[in-house]
C-alpha cells in the first residue's frame, strides 16, 4: 500500500512525501512538488514492484558500466583476449549507469569503432577496423551484459542481443602452411616466455580457443590419460580434448615445475590470472616472417589439417566444440589442392575399376 504525506516548510513550500510499502519488499519512499506526481510514482513503482521489474531498474542505476566490466574480469580472468575490447569500452562509456546502456547509444559507438582510425596488427599505418573486428568489440561488451543480466541481474535485458551484427565479408579462413609451421615451431621455441611454446602448441593440435587453454587449471589435466576437461566454454557446453604429442610431453614437464599458489597451468608471477602472451606472441610471428595472423587462426589451422586428414564435419565439429555442422564444414574448403588431389584419387581408384571390370568381361567373352 502507498500512503502519501502533505509536508509544508516554514516558507510555505508545499511537499508530498510517499510512502509505498509491500509485504515481503523493502519500503521505497519519494518526495514531489505536485500531488499528482506523487500519485503516479506510487502506482507506478506499487505495479514495478509487483512485476518484479522495480528493483532490477534500482540496480541499473546503482552501477556503471565500469563496475560490470571490473566484476566481470574478476569473476572471469580467463578472458584475457577480450582486455583491449573491454578497455576501449570503458574508456567510451564506462561512466555511463547500466540503466543507459541503450542501443542508441550502442549503435552510436559501433559507428565509432567502423570509422576511427587504429594502428592495424603487424602494422605502422593507421587504418580503419574491420566489420568483424568491430563485431568482436561488439561480442566482447555482450557476454559482459549477459552476465550482468542473467546472474548478477543489474539490466533488464542484454540490449546487444536485439541489434543486428555487421555483415562480415567471406573468405578463406587463414591457417599456417607446413612452411610455415616449420618456421615458427623453433622460434617459439626459443620464446623468452616459458609458457609459449606449450600454449601454441596446445592450440594447433587440439583446437581450443585461446581462453579455454589460458583458462586451464591443473584440476581438468589428466597427464595418464591425455584428456583435457574444458568447462568454461563459448557455447557453455563442457567437453574433453585429447592431447597428442608432443603437448602432451610439455604438459607433463610443466605439471613438474607448478606455481605454487595457483591451480593454474599458464598463471603470471603473481598467479592471481593467467599470464598474458600477447607480447611474446606477436614477436615470434615477426621472428617467423608471419604476417596477417591471429591467435584464433591456430583454432582455424587444427580445424584444416582435420579436415585434410579425412576428419568429417561432425568429428571436426565434435573436437573443436562447434553447436552446427555448418561450422565445421567450411574447414572441409580450406586447402584446394589438397581436395584436388582427393579428388584425383578417388577418380583414379574408380576408372581403375572400371579397366578391371572390363577387361575381365572382355576376356570371359573371348573365351
Amino acid at each position: 500500500m502507498a500512503s502519501i504525506q502533505k509536508r509544508t516548510d516554514t516558507d510555505g513550500n508545499t511537499t508530498y512525501r510517499v510512502q509505498v510499502r509491500l509485504k515481503g519488499f523493502p519500503s521505497q519512499t519519494a518526495t514531489f512538488p505536485r500531488l499528482t506526481d506523487a500519485r503516479k510514482w506510487a502506482q507506478d513503482t506499487e505495479s514495478a514492484i509487483r512485476e518484479g521489474r522495480y528493483f532490477k531498474t534500482t540496480e541499473a542505476r546503482r552501477h556503471a558500466l565500469d563496475d560490470a566490466i571490473q566484476r566481470y574480469r574478476e569473476q572471469f580472468p580467463e578472458s584475457t583476449g577480450k582486455d583491449t575490447h573491454l578497455d576501449w569500452w570503458s574508456k567510451r562509456i564506462g561512466k555511463y549507469v547500466m540503466a543507459d546502456i541503450n542501443r542508441p547509444l550502442l549503435s552510436q559507438c559501433r559507428d565509432e569503432l567502423r570509422t576511427s582510425k587504429t594502428k592495424g596488427r603487424m602494422q605502422k599505418v593507421d587504418r580503419e577496423r574491420s566489420t568483424s573486428t568491430v563485431n568482436r568489440y561488439m561480442a566482447s561488451l555482450s557476454a559482459v551484459l549477459t552476465v550482468a543480466w542473467r546472474e548478477w541481474e543489474w539490466i533488464a535485458e542484454n540490449p546487444i542481443r536485439k541489434m543486428k551484427a555487421l555483415k562480415e565479408p567471406k573468405g578463406v579462413e587463414r591457417f599456417l602452411s607446413q612452411e610455415e609451421i616449420a618456421r615458427l615451431i623453433p622460434v617459439i621455441k626459443e620464446s623468452q616466455s616459458p609458457f609459449l611454446y606449450l600454449a601454441v602448441t596446445l592450440a594447433v593440435s587440439t583446437g581450443a580457443r585461446r581462453s579455454e587453454i589460458m583458462g586451464l587449471t591443473w584440476k581438468q589435466v589428466n597427464v595418464k590419460t591425455g584428456q583435457i576437461r574444458l568447462t568454461e566454454t563459448k557455447n557453455g557446453e563442457s567437453r574433453t580434448i585429447m592431447v597428442g604429442e608432443p603437448a602432451l610431453s610439455l604438459l607433463k614437464q610443466r605439471s613438474k615445475i607448478k606455481h605454487l599458489h595457483t591451480a593454474l597451468v599458464f598463471p603470471n608471477e603473481e598467479g592471481t590470472a593467467p599470464v598474458d602472451l600477447t607480447k611474446a606472441w606477436k614477436t615470434a610471428l615477426e621472428a617467423a616472417q608471419i604476417k596477417d595472423f591471429r591467435w584464433h587462426d591456430l583454432r582455424h589451422t587444427a580445424a584444416s589439417y582435420l579436415a585434410m586428414s579425412g576428419a568429417s564435419a561432425p568429428e571436426i565439429a565434435t573436437i573443436l566444440g562447434h553447436k552446427t555442422l555448418q561450422m565445421s564444414k567450411r574447414y572441409i574448403h580450406l586447402n584446394q589442392s589438397h581436395l584436388s588431389s582427393v579428388v584425383e584419387k578417388m577418380n583414379q581408384q574408380l576408372f581403375e575399376a572400371v579397366d578391371l571390370t572390363n577387361k575381365t568381361t572382355n576376356d570371359a567373352q573371348k573365351t
